[in-house]
């Protein structure tokens, strides 16, 4: 009864490695390309909107 308490007790630690979040410069300005992107298509947009349909209304 004695031992199997004392089993539970003594666990080894199980290490964790540190999880850090990725700060390469590549995929700050792949981002920031993307979204770029996205801005340009939305004002793209936006001006065919304004510039071609509005007239037609």
């Amino acid at each position: 009864m004695k031992e199997s308490i004392s089993q539970e007790l003594e666990r080894p630690e199980l290490k964790r490695p540190s999880v850090q979040a990725p700060t390469d410069s590549s995929i700050i300005a792949s981002n920031a390309i993307k979204y770029t992107a996205y801005i340009m298509l939305l004002f793209g947009f936006l001006y065919f909107l304004i510039a071609y349909l509005a007239p037609m209304l």
